[in-house]
């Protein structure tokens, strides 16, 4: 088993270019997934979407993989959402952070999944499974999104039941904040589904999207090019997928040097 860096090791020892911030809270949803807050660095910028490299020394190395930034560009703090990989490089000892370690991370944020990188438009989707919704928890949170779009959809499909959780528990602390509840108001919806357990929503969202039952369940027309944008984040076979039903329908995929009708994050972690 390969042995992280003591706390005290790493603040003596961090790398050039490298931030080492301190772990302020982490919380445990199931045996595969939990999130964690860190102090934010003093200048540090990022656009809510983005994705950050962080990282551990791991036997004298630092290990380093792309997160989505979970938190809000306007948060003190920096949040994460990570899936536990028992064997993984990064993920097998990260897991095991409590409050007050030292946590690596590189100085520039990048990313696909920003506002900038859609063409206007009056309805945002954003699709994501598992850990794929982390992105989308800053988005939700940004004002910025409620000024660009009428209406925002936050999809997030999970296995079990009790996968969901952090997306539920992201839209309650919407509606028990006095200010972000006030600037989202009604415009956000949280459609989630389940596929291997009994659910009011079941099924892949591909599956959902492609047989229409999502739009019946929202009450929406099928996807028009016009007025509906979209942001994908998630497995490699959803984002294909997603992203061909999206091409079917007319929308064109964007990218920070050229906005179009949808986006799609590639960066993943073990």
């Amino acid at each position: 088993m390969n042995a992280p860096a003591r706390t005290e090791d790493l603040a003596a020892n961090v790398p050039a270019g490298v931030y080492a911030e301190t772990v302020t809270n982490v919380q445990h949803y199931t045996d595969r997934l939990f999130r964690f807050r860190m102090t934010r660095p003093d200048g540090f910028r990022f656009r809510s979407g983005e994705f950050a490299m962080i990282g551990l020394v791991v036997d004298g190395k630092p290990v380093y993989r792309a997160y989505s930034i979970a938190s809000p560009a306007w948060d003190d703090e920096l949040e994460f959402f990570s899936i536990k990989v028992p064997d993984g490089p990064l993920t097998s000892h990260l897991q095991q952070i409590r409050q007050g370690d030292k946590v690596l991370m590189r100085k520039k944020p990048t990313g696909t999944l920003v506002l900038d990188a859609l063409t206007p438009g009056k309805r945002l989707y954003m699709f994501s499974t598992g850990t794929g919704i982390a992105p989308f928890a800053s988005l939700i949170r940004d004002p910025e999104t409620y000024a660009k779009f009428d209406e925002v959809i936050l999809t997030h499909t999970c296995r079990e039941v009790s996968e969901l959780k952090y997306g539920f528990d992201l839209v309650e602390e919407i509606a028990k904040d006095e200010l972000l509840s006030e600037v989202v108001g009604g415009k956000l919806r949280h459609y989630a589904t389940v596929t291997r357990e009994p659910f009011p929503y079941q099924g892949r969202i591909t599956d959902l999207i492609s047989n229409g039952k999502m739009f019946a369940d929202l009450g929406l027309e099928p996807f028009n090019p016009a007025t509906d944008r979209a942001m994908i984040c998630g497995s490699s076979a959803m984002l294909k997928e997603t992203k061909e039903l999206l091409e079917k329908a007319g929308l064109t995929e964007g990218a920070n040097s050229k906005p179009g009708e949808f986006v799609i994050e590639r960066a993943f972690v073990d």
